[in-house]
Order: structure tokens, then sequence, then C-alpha cells
């Protein structure tokens, strides 16, 4: 019989807590804190968030029926509401921010040889932003409409494994082009974004820093064909060319020449045109490329199904973006479980498991190879949204 630790515990492990000290430390988190540490706010936000808790009664009430277990799930501190409340409002956010990017960086090399469709050696990142409407009356902070309250969730993410790399939470009027400024350039790297994105001189910034870019055009771009290639139209291409801009601003904003690839996908009969900066990679490949951008949709629609960040526990900002921080940080954790296990499993399908397991005393491998009950085909329809297949 297997008398080591619960399986909350086993994840938990996985946690660099040097690095977490290391985050608690720079941003003064435990200052003249007695009895519920950052690391006891931690550990109960994960736990909502794995065992998809509603509300901060239900994460005491729960937790306080195994109050003899919380010792050994690493709660030091007495669990309360009101505890609980105060430090999502009051502890400072960027914690948990630093420590997710720590998770993404051990993340990051178990995923990098990952496929996502596209033959491509280079990094390879989509960005975008998705809008959770929220209530005006309760967050008066996230201006969006007159009579509306939402915030954006503005992620880079990584295509291969679908590794949020960046993410940036603003209230929802933010416009999505002005996070292009926060990002930090990888020379080397395809950044894969919609037109929402076009702004000409922040694509230029992406070209300056030698990365390639991938967007779309909009249909009044003023631009002036210099040179065209040979295209298989049976791809669905149409043509491939190298323009310059001619408008009063943008040939201002970019003086450089410019790749247009038109293309019409053959599935659904959709006319798209799309702007690069690389002149090297086949025309096809590019409208692959655009299309792995998808996978930040699914990642964005994922995240709503099966992590706590449409409901939220508090109503400050503050406690919004530590709520959604430590969400990230679990998604983050539990990817790289299903690496260091080497397990085929589906993320969703870890989720449920953990979900119902946390206090159980079995090692995590045997607890994710049980075949017991499948849900790999009883819990996931067709139409489930899937990561990490």
């Amino acid at each position: 019989m297997y008398t080591g630790q619960i399986v909350f515990a086993q994840l938990m492990d996985l946690l660099p807590l040097h690095e977490f000290r290391k985050c608690v430390q720079r941003h003064h988190g435990n200052y003249k804190v007695r009895g519920f540490s950052c690391l006891d706010q931690f550990l109960c936000m994960a736990f909502a968030q794995l065992t998809y808790r509603e509300s901060l009664r239900d994460i005491e009430s729960c937790l306080r029926a195994m109050k003899p277990r919380l010792y050994h799930m690493g709660i030091r501190g007495n669990i309360s509401r009101s505890t609980l409340a105060y430090a999502n409002e009051t502890r400072d956010w960027r914690i948990y921010a630093d420590f997710a990017h720590v998770l993404i960086g051990i993340a990051r090399p178990l995923y990098v040889n990952d496929d996502f469709g596209v033959q491509l050696e280079q990094a390879a990142y989509a960005f975008d932003s998705t809008t959770i409407d929220i209530c005006m009356e309760l967050f008066p902070w996230a201006r969006f409409r007159k009579t509306k309250a939402a915030v954006k969730l503005h992620t880079l993410l990584n295509l291969r494994g679908s590794i949020p790399e960046f993410i940036h939470i603003t209230e929802g009027k933010v416009h999505d082009v002005n996070i292009l400024d926060l990002l930090v350039i990888q020379a080397g790297s395809f950044y894969i974004m919609d037109r929402g994105y076009l702004d000409f001189k922040r694509l230029y910034t992406i070209h300056q820093f030698g990365a390639f870019f991938v967007t779309r055009a909009k249909r009044n771009l003023d631009a002036q064909r210099r040179y065209s290639r040979p295209v298989d139209k049976s791809t669905g291409l149409r043509s491939d060319q190298t323009i310059f801009l001619t408008g009063i601003n943008s040939s201002q904003r970019y003086p450089e020449p410019l790749r247009r690839i038109s293309y019409r996908d053959p599935e659904t009969g959709k006319y798209l045109v799309f702007l690069t900066n690389n002149f090297i990679l086949p025309a096809l490949t590019v409208t692959y490329l655009f299309k792995a951008r998808w996978r930040v949709e699914i990642f964005f629609k994922w995240i709503k199904q099966h992590l706590r960040i449409k409901a939220f526990f508090g109503t400050s900002e503050n406690a919004v973006k530590t709520q959604v921080r430590i969400a990230v940080c679990v998604y983050v954790l539990v990817a790289i479980l299903r690496k260091r296990l080497h397990t085929d499993h589906s993320l969703y399908t870890i989720l449920q498991v953990l979900s119902v397991s946390q206090f159980e005393k079995e090692p995590l491998q045997d607890v994710l190879s049980q075949q017991s009950v499948d849900l790999s085909k009883n819990a996931i329809s067709p139409n489930q949204l899937i990561l990490f297949v």
C-alpha cells in the first residue's frame, strides 16, 4: 500500500520553491505577514483552479473539511474567506506573474521539439487577445463601454506546445495594437497576428530587430507591385508579390519592401491576403503559419472552459490579475507534469483526473495510468477543445 504524499503535494513538488521565494522577496510579499504566507495563498488558489471551486466560501469550506490534510498539502496558515480575500486584494500580483515566467522557462525546453503543423526551424509565436466581460458595478476600474466592463487578456503563445510566454492584462478599452510595444522581440522568430495589429510603425520595429511577422492586409492597403513570383494555383495560392507601400503615412512608417501573398482557402473559399517581411519561406508555408495562429484562439477557449478566469474571487484589479496569473501557473505546471511523466493523455484528461484525486495517496503515474474509466473516450466529445494531444 502506498503511504507517501497525496496527489496535490506530488504536483506541487514540481514547483521550484526557491524561485518562488525569490519572487516573493523581490516584491516584499511577506512583509508584516504572520499567519498566511504568499505560498499559502498560491496553494489555496491553485487548489481552487484544479478542483473548479466557484467562490472564496467554496474554497474555505472544502479546505476546512480536509483540515487534517492541510499540512500535507503544504498549507501552514489558517484558512478563512476573509484572509484569502485580503491576500488577493493586497499581495502584489507581480509575484505570481514573475513565477509564471519561471514555470514557462521550465516548460519551454520540454516542448521545443513539438510539431505544430509547419516545418520551421525558428520559433513561432501567435499574438492575440481575448475579452472577458464583467459587471460594471463590481469592476468600475475595468472600463470598456458606457454600461459594460471587461478585462483583456493579451497573450503571446509559443506554437510549440501552446505555452503562453507573455501575458498582459488590461481594461477592456485598451486597443490591442498598443501591447506590441511591450513585447521583447527575439531575432529570427516569427510573430503571427491578425490584421487588428496592422500598424506599420510597430511592424517596422519588429523588422529592425531581425524578426519576422505574418499578418493579414486590409482591403484599402495602398501599395505598388514591384515583382511577382510564379505560384502553383492548385494549392490555393493566387499571387506572391514584392510590394512597396505608397500611402503618405504608411510609406514613411515602413520604407522597405514587403511580401504580399494572396490565397484562396480550398475548404472555405475565403480569399485572404497576407503581409510578411520574410522573402525566403515558400509562399504556402507562410499561409500555413497564419493558419497555425488559431492555436491561440483555441488556447483562449480552453482556459475559459477549464480554468477559473471568467468568475473572479475578488473585484479589485490586483485580485483579478492575481487569479489570472495563478491560473496560468497551474496551466503551465500541468503541462510540465505531462512531459515529466511521459504520458499521452491530453491536458484536459489530466486536469479531469486531478480534479477528483487531490487527496488520494497514490503515485501520480498510477493515478493517470488507471484505465478503469476511459476519460479520453467518455469525457471528450468530438467538439471538445483539446490541447497537447
